[in-house]
């Protein structure tokens, strides 16, 4: 159920050559950037061909910006650029709006609930986060 609640309410979200794989990919950098392309592509568990893929969408859409990387000249650091962090704040603040809509829908004793279930979805989140994804084929689509 968890895995359905983060695609929907991004779902929701007008910009539709932001896929979700970008959107993680994007918020990786923002988060630990900047990063050599196998370091982010190690971070969200995908291989080397997809995730340069991915970059070069990333890069053609105009959210990030690659720099030499300093300890070695044939590498590229990649980091979200002022439109890629501008994007993100975006993106959540429409998905924080969407999420607060919704929460104010639930019944008062189901909104009473949600403090007492935080600690295990964090938990929860954590081990999923730990664990490596299977490898599927891929659509075409980074």
């Amino acid at each position: 159920m968890l895995q359905q609640l983060v695609p929907l309410l991004r779902g929701q979200s007008p910009h539709p050559d932001l896929t979700p794989s970008r959107l993680a990919a994007l918020a990786e950098l923002a988060a630990h950037g900047p990063l050599r392309i196998g370091e982010l592509a190690a971070r969200m568990n995908i291989t080397l061909s997809t995730t340069s893929r991915m970059v070069d969408l990333l890069d053609g859409s105009g959210w990030i910006t690659r720099r030499p990387d300093p300890a070695d000249q044939r590498a590229s650091l990649i980091s979200p650029n002022a439109a890629g962090r501008a994007l993100l704040d975006a993106v959540r603040r429409e998905t924080a709006g969407v999420l607060a809509e919704e929460l104010g829908r639930l019944a008062p004793g189901r909104r009473r609930q949600l403090p007492d279930a935080l600690p295990a979805l964090e938990e929860l989140t954590e081990a999923l986060r730990r664990r490596p994804a299977p490898r599927r084929p891929g659509n075409g689509r980074p």
